[in-house]
């Protein structure tokens, strides 16, 4: 036999009030999943099939809901830079002087930067630690040109003209 459903009335009138004055979807599912079962007595599995989500989805629902401060903000979302060695600023800084010698047309080599950024850390990094935090600040690797700024068009289109076709030993 399972267990009696408890109802808590605090979390029921919450959920009246919220859903009255929710402006997103995921905050009127949350009611809904509440309210439903409470107010109707309806199952998991029939809440499910009026929100048009899984069985496992409505309780996840009704914890979120439960969870929520009234009053404060929403937790934030899992995202963002948790493990970052450097703060943004700080990384800005680090890079300034490299910035300024690429400004000049000076070519750029990672190892001299990967070994700064070491000392500077305290601990040994790896080259693609270097390669992310120069892409986060909009630096990219500059492929070399197609051809010779020295060459000459005219005279490569007249060798080829005039070459032989067939190479002979000496």
């Amino acid at each position: 036999m399972a267990r009696p459903r408890r109802i808590d009335p605090h979390i029921v009138k919450r959920a009246q009030l919220t859903a009255a004055a929710s402006t997103s979807v995921e905050s009127l599912r949350q009611c809904q999943a509440v309210l439903l079962p409470a107010l109707f007595g309806a199952t998991l599995e029939q809440t499910a099939e009026v929100l048009g989500v899984g069985r496992a989805t409505v309780a996840r629902l009704q914890v979120a809901f439960r969870k929520q401060r009234p009053g404060l903000p929403a937790a934030r979302n899992w995202g963002g830079r948790r493990q970052s060695l450097l703060t943004p600023e700080a990384e800005v800084a680090f890079l300034k002087p490299w910035l300024e010698s690429a400004a000049t047309g000076n070519l750029l080599v990672v190892s001299p930067i990967r070994a700064a950024l070491a000392q500077r850390l305290g601990q040994p990094v790896k080259p693609s630690v270097v390669y992310r935090l120069l892409a986060r600040h909009g630096w990219r690797k500059v492929a070399p040109d197609t051809r010779h700024p020295k060459s000459k068009p005219e005279v490569q289109a007249d060798w080829k003209k005039n070459s032989l076709k067939c190479w002979k030993p000496c």
